[in-house]
């Protein structure tokens, strides 16, 4: 486990892992949404394809997302692990209300400087409504993934539960 994503639908725990690996394994830690968005208005970077060809073509990283379409096959193409969050809805929708409530609460600067705020939350794109809705297709496209034979070299750990990834976890 040199190359490693972290997978699964928003309000997974994906950044907590990766920066939890991160710290056990010593490899560097890459936050896709702080690689996606790079200033105000939720702007997103115009050389994204080159900072992550970059940063992937090191020999040592985790980043925490399936990626997004633009640099997806990139990074499954560089990745030598898969660890798929594969959570049901009644674990994921907690999780991502509590985040975003604090979020928005807080006034927690996010990714590119931007906040969540009150009016987002009418959004579709705000991350509860992006959970809820994106939950049934982000588990058939991860699984149509780790079944592709392009990517049949990859080690997947599919972990149903946040207690099975605790204990793997703690088996390091």
């Amino acid at each position: 486990m040199e190359r490693i994503l972290v997978v699964g639908v928003t309000g997974a725990g994906k950044s907590t892992l990766a920066r939890a690996l991160s710290a056990r394994l010593g490899l560097p830690h890459h936050e896709m949404d702080a690689l996606y968005f790079d200033g105000p208005g939720w702007s997103v970077n115009d050389a994204l394809i080159e900072d992550v060809s970059r940063l992937t073509s090191e020999s040592r990283w985790i980043i925490d997302s399936i990626g997004y379409p633009e640099v997806r096959d990139l990074l499954w193409n560089r990745a030598d692990t898969v660890i798929w969050l594969d959570y049901p809805k009644r674990v994921i929708m907690p999780r991502v209300l509590r985040r975003s409530l604090r979020r928005t609460l807080t006034r927690g600067i996010l990714f590119g400087g931007n906040r969540e705020t009150w009016r987002d939350w009418l959004s579709r794109e705000h991350p509860a409504r992006w959970a809820w809705s994106q939950h049934g297709p982000r588990h058939r496209e991860v699984e149509l993934r780790v079944n592709d034979p392009r990517f049949a070299p990859l080690r997947t750990l599919r972990f149903a539960h946040p207690d099975d990834t605790a204990a793997w976890l703690t088996s390091l």
